[in-house]
């Protein structure tokens, strides 16, 4: 008896566990998918032939992917999306890339500039002090950072002029037709449960940007790495945000 008992003891256990596990590696498993949706969306975007400019991703000091974003349900007007941010590591974000931190894109405006279909957004951020606001909280595009439409191909001229007025440059691409996007009004901010789900303990954005947190790679990064390899801005403009 009491051997059968001990037999039921340890299924129900075995079962509860189960139970707890399967749920949190499905969660796993969904924040990298979008990892490697956010790596397959800037690979496809820096190999067009009319992409971002490389003078302005060399002079980057993170990258935003959102892939995919989606009208909300009728009725409630705005979008919203899910990506990530990869920063180069440092205290003066002059490192290789680092490791991928989830973060969320909504706002009324997105979503509804290329004919209201499902939208991929890559943003560019120019200056470290625009990095260590993503890192802290939830900032509001065009007022918290300042934000443009970035310019496409080798057009040097236009991209010094919107680096120099802008902390984020913002390109969005849908149906194949990739353009700099105004993202005004919109809200940048960490997905911090996406990012607890992935690495499996609490983490914010700042510790796994800076290296502090236990973040591994992605594919991300390794894209990244080969486009640009090294951070080409002005030295003095990497000074740590006040």
């Amino acid at each position: 008896m009491h051997a059968s008992l001990r037999r039921l003891l340890t299924a129900v256990t075995s079962i509860s566990l189960a139970i707890v596990v399967i749920p949190a590696t499905h969660a796993q498993d969904k924040e990298k998918e979008r990892i490697e949706r956010s790596g397959e969306v800037i690979a496809e975007i820096l190999q067009a032939p009319d992409n971002v400019p490389k003078s302005l991703l060399d002079k980057a000091e993170c990258v935003v992917v959102i892939p995919s974003v989606k009208k909300l349900a009728l009725g409630i007007g705005g979008s919203y999306g899910r990506g990530v941010m990869v920063c180069r590591t440092g205290a003066s974000y002059t490192g290789p890339w680092g490791a991928p931190a989830m973060y969320r894109l909504e706002g009324a405006n997105i979503g509804f500039q290329l004919g209201g279909q499902a939208t991929d957004y890559l943003l560019l951020v120019m200056n470290p002090k625009g990095a260590e606001s993503l890192l802290k909280s939830k900032v509001k595009l065009g007022a918290d950072l300042a934000a443009a439409a970035g310019p496409k191909g080798r057009d040097a001229t236009a991209a010094t002029d919107a680096r120099m007025t802008a902390e984020i440059l913002a390109y969005s691409r849908a149906k194949g037709l990739f353009a700099g996007v105004s993202v005004e009004g919109s809200t940048l901010r960490p997905d911090n449960d996406a990012n607890e789900k992935l690495y499996g303990h609490k983490i914010t954005a700042a510790q796994i940007v800076h290296g502090t947190g236990g973040g591994r790679g992605s594919n991300i990064d390794s894209v990244l790495a080969r486009h640009s390899p090294r951070n080409l801005s002005d030295p003095k403009s990497l000074r740590p945000a006040r």
